[in-house]
């Protein structure tokens, strides 16, 4: 891309390179723009390259092969019953309306290949105009090795994703590999995971060429972005918005090299940074109290782009539920002082056989929750006794079948865990509240009183198990309940977790066509917003697994077709 990098001027700028930008991008370029991507990281994928990749678009036209026709009054009514006031009515209906025609632009013009899920149930499936599949899809497995020398380029995955120090891994393969010598099936899925990883590692790549996750979605934009010949500039943070005399945004200021550039763009510019997650002054103004540098997303994520878009006249959402999208999070203090933090989304809490606690030692939430209900029982616990921390309690039986965090299941080494002080292990309930700070007598008494209940399948307190979403990530094979086991056999483990994100809902107000808007509601000519720096069309409500990917996809490309057409026609 060198030959381009002199060059000043374009039709459209994207400030960011996740799933919102990279969309916005393809599309312009696809409708004939000249387009330039400036990622202020040495970095492509964003926040999107290191998320789960789930996309959540109702109405999109896998879902009756998937075995869950939908219709437009269902979905809609699952919206009203789940986000209702908190979002933008005008906004869900053009991301109803544009949602699948995005994904079917991307799917027949790029590499953009999703697949959907035949069963996973949106996250509150006994309300009206829920379904039980269809509505999530996920990225087909991508090659690493065909972005070439760019592999590098791609933004890692989480460490978490992935074993053996570079191996992505999902869901099923994870079951496989705890599988491996129960059946034939699950040894050779691994054996051929495992030849493939080890063949990439030989062959020089610095970790696995078989991407997965977000980090496919991430790569197949981005592989769709080098076969358009779109260029890119690395290492370029932007540092403002031009306008005119009218107000209309014309450009943007670069650091380029270590120098101030303008460049210039006729259409108008999309920003699609990744929201303010890493801004502590805006935690400290939008978010609940008590909060923490907890976040899942990037740490480049600072918020930079809201503020542009605010100095050039663009205003906050408001009448949101929350300001953030909430995941519980584990923190693991490296030798060098450095923290790991781990998610704890859909593995360890719905599983048989743990329950999460407050200071007092008393159950606080149903743990199989989503991963944002639970930090918001976490919140809502903290006014009646200390839930953040909150801890995680299990015992040796299910450590050894499903780990816990980072602690890994079937006998792997975890003493190194418990030297950090990340991992609690105790031979009796009573130790193990000692060690972490939690009250000995409230955590004996709880599982005393839990234990005979989920031996019968029941949690009358907070039903874990009790629906649909719950059962999804519990244990198939393990009856009466799912979800529910006793905790019973010594040693006890437990990690606290903190109330995270994994990434902002709150951002710059926007209208069916992605434009940003003023204080009086008015568009913003020339400016554009995608993802997580476009007010959440869920207004911090969070439905469905991928309701922060669908909508970036949807609305990126919204903002393309608008920036080389002027209009995006809306049912």
């Amino acid at each position: 891309m060198a030959q381009q990098q002199e060059k000043t001027e374009y039709d459209v700028v994207v400030i960011g390179s996740g799933a919102g930008g990279l969309s916005a991008a393809l599309t312009a370029k696809l409708e004939g723009l000249d387009v330039l991507v400036v990622e202020k990281t040495d970095r492509i994928g964003g926040s999107t390259a290191i998320s789960g990749g789930a996309v959540w678009v109702p109405l999109n036209d896998q879902a009756e092969a998937a075995g869950h026709p939908d219709t437009h009054d269902k979905a809609w009514t699952y919206l009203q019953n789940t986000v209702g006031a908190a979002g933008d009515e005008a906004v869900r209906h053009a991301f109803l309306d544009a949602g699948p025609r995005a994904l079917r632009y991307l799917r027949e013009r790029t590499d953009v290949q999703l697949a959907a899920r035949t069963y996973s149930p949106d996250y509150y499936p006994d309300r009206e105009g829920a379904a039980m599949g269809g509505r999530s899809l996920d990225p087909i497995e991508f090659d690493g090795r065909l972005l070439g020398a760019h592999f590098k380029t791609l933004r890692d995955p989480l460490p978490e994703f992935c074993v053996l120090g570079g191996m992505m891994v999902n869901m099923t393969d994870v079951k496989h590999l705890l599988g491996v010598w129960r059946s034939f099936a699950s040894w050779k899925h691994g054996v051929k995971m495992l030849l493939r990883y080890f063949g990439d590692r030989l062959s020089g790549h610095h970790r696995g060429t078989r991407l997965l996750l977000g980090n496919a979605l991430a790569a197949r934009l981005f592989h769709s972005v080098l076969q358009q010949g779109v260029p890119f500039w690395l290492d370029t943070p932007a540092l403002g918005l031009e306008t005119d005399a009218n107000g209309t945004v014309t450009g943007v200021k670069l650091c380029r090299d270590g120098k101030e550039i303008t460049v210039h763009a006729r259409r108008g510019v999309v920003i699609a940074t990744g929201g303010f997650p890493w801004n502590a002054a805006m935690r400290g103004q939008h978010y609940p109290v008590p909060t923490g540098p907890y976040s899942m997303s990037p740490q480049d994520n600072a918020g930079e782009g809201i503020a542009m878009a605010q100095q050039a006249g663009g205003v906050l959402g408001t009448g949101h539920a929350g300001p953030a999208l909430w995941a519980p999070v584990s923190l693991l203090t490296r030798p060098d002082g450095s923290v790991l933090r781990y998610p704890h989304l859909v593995w360890d809490r719905a599983k048989p056989g743990l329950i999460a606690v407050d200071a007092r030692g008393e159950r606080f939430v149903n743990e199989a929750t989503s991963y944002h209900e639970f930090v918001r029982g976490m919140y809502r616990g903290n006014d009646k006794a200390t839930s953040i921390p909150a801890l995680l309690v299990c015992d040796s039986a299910f450590m050894e079948k499903w780990g816990l965090g980072l602690a890994l299941p079937g006998g792997c080494p975890r003493e190194h865990l418990v030297r950090a002080g990340y991992l609690y292990r105790a031979d009796t309930l009573e130790d193990l509240a000692k060690q972490a700070g939690v009250d000995p007598a409230g955590l004996a008494g709880t599982v005393a009183r839990y234990n005979p209940l989920a031996a019968q399948g029941q949690d009358p307190a907070f039903g874990k198990g009790g629906d649909a979403y719950n059962r999804y990530l519990g244990d198939p094979d393990h009856q009466p309940n799912a979800c529910l086991a006793p905790v019973k056999q010594a040693p006890f483990y437990a990690v606290k977790v903190y109330p995270g994100d994994i990434g902002t809902a709150l951002g710059i107000r926007a209208d069916g066509n992605a434009r940003a808007l003023d204080a009086q509601g008015a568009p913003i000519a020339g400016l554009y917003v995608a993802g997580n720096d476009m007010h959440s069309v869920m207004g911090g409500e969070y439905p469905a697994p991928g309701i922060t990917l669908g909508p970036a996809l949807t609305f990126g490309w919204v903002a393309g077709m608008h920036l080389a057409r002027g209009t995006v026609e809306h049912a």
